[in-house]
Order: structure tokens, then C-alpha cells, then sequence
């Protein structure tokens, strides 16, 4: 059996990892324009690269939760792709094998001029004036708002496989991630969600939702799921 997880932001804040965008429209005090678009890179280099560095050590200093441990255990028992919102590597760490990062990964750089030129980063710290091989200045391997999605093609192939969608910690409101699960193949696929908000999903598929955090919840959907 395939399993699809697809996470969010509330997987990882339950490490102790900020949420992408708080509710006062901040991330970790920074207007998201100021450190999370193309212009912001071009015209405050330092502040954003700083940024970033600054995310990277503190996902250095986390470790993974119970809801990425148990997403990790599904492995033992079924087919299973990981699809994320999110930029750090708990999934990883935790001990999934397959994970398509939507929005991108911290633990890499990208030449600024050529998108699929992509080199990891030792450590947390990117130099401010560090380049590329093609000799360009490297930037955050970071998908930036008004920037196209480039692995979205990907990860809908992967829901398409779905014998189990399960989504978790997000709240399906960040576009165009959060219409991922219209690209289920039918109408009988199950789909699980794990998160404490009350959701607004429209869908003709069975849907029970786990009204907990990721790493209450997650552990006892797996349960559940060993058992069929």
C-alpha cells in the first residue's frame, strides 16, 4: 500500500521551529518581504543571507519530534513518499528516505543565476560573498514569494500514487501547495488529516480528521494504519 504524507508548518513547530508566517504576518520578527523575496536578496543581500543563517542554526540546535518519527515508522510497514511545505531536514534526520521539499531546503544553496545548480552547506553559516561553480553569487535554496514552485509538478505525480493521502500541520491555506489534494486519483482514496484547527476542505474523497498537533496525532494514525 502507498502512503503520501504531506506536511506543514505544524509538523516542525513542534520541534520548537517557527512557523513560516505567524499570525501577525512575521517570521521570527522579519517582515516576509523583507527577507523572503528576489528583491530583498538583489538590494539587502547581507540581511537575508544573515537570515537564513540564522534559520539554519537554529534547525541545527532542534531535533526531530514524535509526529516526524512516526511519519519515519510508516516506512516499516507501507510504501511511503514524504511531500513538505517546510525547509528544514527533521524528516531526514528522523529517518525518511523519500522527501520532495515544496518550498525548498536550508541545507542547500542555488546559483543566482541558474536554479538547478544546487550545492549543500557544511554547517550554518553561507558566506556573504560566496558563488556558485558558474561563478554567480549562491542565495538560499529557499522558493521566495512570486517565485514559481518548481518541484509541484513532481510532488502531484507523487498524491496521484496515493493509496493514502495523509496531510498534517497544515492548515491547506498556502497556494499552490495546499491544492495538492485535488490531485488524488479518485474518489476512494482516504484522506487522514492530523491537525488541531478546525479545516474547510471541500472533497468528495472519505476524510477523518485527527483534531490534534502532528506529534499527538501522528503517532496514533499510525497505530491505526499498522493495524489494516
Amino acid at each position: 500500500m502507498r502512503i503520501v504524507v504531506f506536511t506543514g508548518a505544524g509538523v516542525s513547530a513542534d520541534s520548537g521551529i517557527s512557523t513560516f508566517r505567524d499570525s501577525d504576518g512575521l517570521w521570527e520578527n522579519h517582515r516576509i518581504e523583507d527577507v523572503c523575496t528576489a528583491e530583498a536578496i538583489v538590494h539587502n543581500r547581507a540581511q537575508v543571507i544573515d537570515f537564513y543563517n540564522m534559520r539554519r542554526k537554529d534547525m541545527l540546535s532542534k531535533e526531530p519530534n514524535k509526529a516526524h518519527l512516526a511519519i519515519a515508522e510508516l516506512e516499516k510497514h507501507f510504501d511511503v513518499e514524504v511531500v513538505t511545505q517546510n525547509v528544514d531536514n527533521l524528516h531526514e534526520r528522523a529517518g525518511s528516505t523519500h522527501v520532495v521539499h515544496l518550498h525548498g531546503e536550508l541545507t542547500k544553496l542555488r546559483s543566482s543565476c541558474n536554479q538547478h545548480l544546487i550545492v549543500d552547506i557544511d554547517g550554518w553559516e553561507q558566506p556573504l560573498n560566496a558563488t556558485a561553480p558558474d561563478g554567480s553569487l549562491l542565495r538560499p535554496h529557499i522558493v521566495f514569494f512570486g517565485e514559481a514552485v518548481p518541484m509541484f509538478e513532481q510532488a502531484a505525480k507523487i498524491v496521484s500514487t496515493a493509496d493514502i493521502l495523509i496531510v498534517v500541520g497544515t492548515s491547506l491555506a498556502v497556494y499552490p501547495a495546499a491544492s495538492l489534494v485535488q490531485y488524488v486519483r479518485d474518489s476512494n482514496v482516504p484522506i487522514y488529516i492530523v491537525d488541531p484547527a478546525a479545516l474547510n476542505i471541500r472533497s468528495h474523497n472519505p476524510i477523518t480528521h485527527i483534531q490534534e498537533r502532528a506529534a499527538v496525532g501522528m503517532p496514533k494514525l499510525v497505530e491505526q494504519l499498522k493495524n489494516i
